[in-house]
């Protein structure tokens, strides 16, 4: 059996683990799983059972450990590149493909937990709002375990991930903003009916899904790469990875060194480029997002943001804004050159690196892997 404690991840105050939670009750806080050192399977062992999300129980909160429902979800390839663009040389380069998730991206990892969990504890209905891919994961892991979905996202969403949402049964609503004024009618309704809101970490379990990116890495390569490009929304996979990393060092399985994280955003919503650039420690809300293809970065607050922002420094890492013109341009580029059609904010992470060439930062010796976190096509409209 996993022993683990439910922690706020800004004050430490600790939460029950046998009910529903969302944020910390002391000061409104993310709440974080922290996992009691005990006896668990050496990593060789690990790497013996079959690959997926769900490899290794032991560091996930459900209790039905392996045997969790599940459609599928995780053990996504790592794709070796020789080089993202002719011109530039890069010794080590990897995509981490999750577009070959079950809804076609990285969401469905995190809801593969989030949605096991809450119904084990008891949710009757849940909701959230969503500017696309998280809706449709939750509303995928709803049917499977049988629970109501209700989601908020903004009228310029893609028709077709509304379509998706519908087709496994959830209900939508399209509101008027942004994620952020769907998130509002979210809270506003949630309350009033009784839904539990799995929204990006204002419930603790779908960043132990996400973390699982950060273990498969190590579990691919053997190691962990020198520096990550990751698209940051809400970044709940850049903090769950980053804790990923932590519980590796606490196993024995790493040392101290940590991968250097690049945050990867818009220029028209970067509120944790804005924030990192002027040392704050909190990032503060974005006013007047600017519209984006890349709809997962039009994130105008993040509940984590003093959690990414801390994972950034502590790495030596950094962050960076590109432009929607350098994100197409990079995207179209690199699918006629490797075959590999990426989602607007995997493109993104390319335009990022793009921007670093040259430059003494990323010098092209080191290893680096770059997230996809999702299929292009349920961005094209209905």
């Amino acid at each position: 059996m996993v022993s683990w404690q439910l922690l706020c991840g800004r004050c430490g105050t600790e939460h029950a683990h046998d009910r529903l939670q969302g944020l910390c009750q002391a000061c409104q806080g993310p709440l974080l799983v922290h996992y009691e050192h005990g006896s668990v399977p050496s990593l060789e062992r690990v790497l013996q059972r079959a690959p997926g999300q769900f490899r290794f129980p032991e560091r996930l909160p459900c209790p039905e450990g392996m045997r969790t429902p599940t459609l599928g979800e995780g053990a996504t390839p790592l794709l070796p590149i020789e080089s993202p663009d002719a011109e530039i040389e890069q010794k080590s380069f990897w995509i981490k493909d999750e577009a070959q998730n079950p809804t076609y991206s990285f969401k469905a990892r995190g809801m593969s937990v989030a949605v096991a969990m809450a119904k084990t504890l008891g949710a009757e209905a849940l909701c959230l709002p969503t500017a696309g891919n998280a809706g449709v994961a939750a509303s995928a892991y709803g049917a499977l375990h049988g629970l109501p979905v209700h989601i908020a996202m903004p009228k310029n969403t893609p028709g077709g991930i509304a379509r998706q949402c519908r087709e496994l049964a959830a209900e939508v609503t399209m509101v008027d903003g942004t994620i952020a004024d769907a998130g509002a009618w979210i809270a506003k309704r949630g309350q009033e009916q009784g839904w539990f809101n799995v929204a990006t970490l204002k419930e603790p379990y779908r960043i132990e899904g996400k973390k699982i990116m950060g273990y498969e890495l190590f579990w691919d390569l053997g190691k962990l790469p020198d520096v990550i490009f990751y698209p940051t929304g809400g970044g709940t996979g850049l903090i769950g990875m980053a804790k990923a990393f932590d519980e590796m060092e606490a196993l024995g399985w790493i040392d101290s060194k940590r991968p250097r994280w690049v945050c990867v955003q818009s220029a028209g919503c970067a509120p944790m480029v804005r924030a990192f650039e002027q040392g704050w420690e909190q990032a503060g809300l974005w006013e007047n997002p600017e519209p984006t293809s890349a709809f997962g970065l039009r994130v105008p607050g993040a509940v984590g943001d003093f959690l990414i922002l801390r994972a950034l420094r502590q790495s030596q890492g950094t962050a960076v804004a590109v432009t929607e013109s350098e994100l197409r341009q990079a995207t179209a580029e690199f699918a006629g050159r490797c075959g590999l059609w990426m989602c607007p904010e995997g493109g993104a992470c390319l335009a990022a690196w793009r921007r670093f060439r040259g430059q003494a930062w990323l010098n092209g010796s080191e290893s680096v892997v770059l997230f996809n976190t999702g299929g292009p096509l349920q961005y094209l409209g209905d």
